[in-house]
């Protein structure tokens, strides 16, 4: 943005930004990084307008039901809560409608001037729910797969009605490409960034050695669904085979049955407060693969690794950030304990090759898996587009 007068956004979601619990902090990462580069942000209201009342009424429900109704409910009364986003834009003069996460938002939406329309997510429901993803936790409410139709029908109109769409991996966009009919010059990747700072590169990294310990790291808050008991298999035979692998649980606590003296339970940790943020970072420093087979449609926990060097171990499935022998290894679908038990003694007697992922871990965060690679990117994105609005 230098020597450009910085561009005026009006920024939209169906939550606040200013709230890092929601989103698991991406949505904040998204707004002060575009801050931080010298856009002018301006966050749109994420009340439903004249619908109001009927939101504050889904906002009741178990959480689990109001996740689901609350999207749903608001595309059906986007027509209306629309008008309310057009005259909030009215108000001010904006560059650019940038809308985050919340694909139903946008809905409806006709700015009142010219702007670029902007949207980016890590998930959106018809390429979630027809993948391996969507597949493997299956359907929370079944009859709902009745609407499917309907909503693809809906995704397309949103998505295909945007300028510029951008999603953090290739997967989602060429998911999205297929799925929506999307022309591919308005459809990008721009990877996203880790919901940590930035810790800086490791001087004192964990050395690999025969005879040493392997530690392995876990993070999320379901242990389940992160591929807790592959993990803990995992572990279990390389014991067996003399090497005294660990791992170390971060956000959940697993079973009773699924422990052993090899596991350490840290359970959740909050980062905003100190003591809790020292132990989280001493766990990525000292672990030597954060181990996570689970089926993600990204996984800010895989970017966050690449931050402190840590090489990552998962699944071949949706959009994850790894790339194989560069910054870990994402194994194909049906991999189980062996395939992951074979890799990690690989690098036991081979610890210049392990020294080598650790370097190009840290490498890929500093090059893609960032917030600023984001923000510059996304904001160069914008401008031409803008540009191009204006001649």
């Amino acid at each position: 943005m230098t020597g450009q007068a910085p561009l005026k956004i009006a920024y939209l979601c169906d939550e606040s930004p200013l709230n890092r619990q929601f989103y698991s902090g991406g949505n904040t990462r998204i707004y002060d990084s575009l801050r931080r580069h010298g856009a002018e942000v301006t966050v749109l209201n994420t009340g439903w307008h004249m619908a109001e009342p009927l939101r504050r009424l889904v906002k009741r429900l178990p959480m689990a039901l109001e996740m689901r109704a609350r999207w749903r409910l608001h595309l059906l009364l986007s027509r209306l809560i629309s008008r309310g986003v057009r005259a909030e834009l009215a108000n001010g003069r904006y560059d650019v409608l940038f809308g985050t996460y919340a694909f139903h938002a946008m809905s409806h939406v006709t700015p009142p001037y010219p702007m670029v329309t902007a949207f980016t997510s890590d998930a959106m429901p018809t390429p979630y729910k027809r993948s391996e993803i969507g597949e493997s936790f299956g359907s929370f409410f079944k009859p709902a797969r009745l609407l499917d139709n309907w909503m693809l029908r809906q995704e397309t109109r949103v998505i295909n009605g945007i300028d510029l769409a951008l999603w953090p991996s290739d997967w989602l966009r060429d998911s999205a490409n297929r799925f929506y009919g999307m022309d591919p010059k308005k459809s990008f990747t721009v990877p996203w960034g880790a919901n940590v700072a930035d810790p800086g590169a490791d001087t004192a990294p964990p050395i690999l050695t025969e005879g040493g310990p392997l530690k392995f790291l876990l993070i999320g808050r379901d242990w389940f669904a992160k591929g807790g008991p592959m993990v803990a298999e995992t572990v279990r035979l390389l014991r067996a085979r003399g090497i005294d692998a660990r791992l170390t649980v971060i956000g959940c606590h697993p079973p009773q049955d699924h422990l052993s003296d090899a596991i350490t339970v840290l359970g959740l940790l909050d980062k905003s407060v100190p003591d809790q943020l020292a132990q989280f970072d001493a766990a990525l420093r000292g672990a030597h693969f954060i181990m996570q087979p689970s089926f993600e449609s990204y996984g800010f926990a895989f970017c966050e690794a690449s931050a402190y060097g840590l090489p990552s171990l998962c699944l071949r499935v949706g959009g994850v950030p790894v790339w194989d022998g560069v910054n870990g290894h994402a194994l194909p679908m049906g991999s189980g304990p062996v395939e992951f038990a074979d890799l990690a003694a690989s690098y036991v007697s081979r610890p210049d090759a392990y020294e080598t992922l650790r370097r190009t871990s840290r490498q890929e965060y500093e090059t893609r898996l960032n917030w600023d690679a984001w923000a510059t990117r996304t904001l160069e994105l914008l401008a031409e587009r803008v540009a191009q609005l204006r001649r």
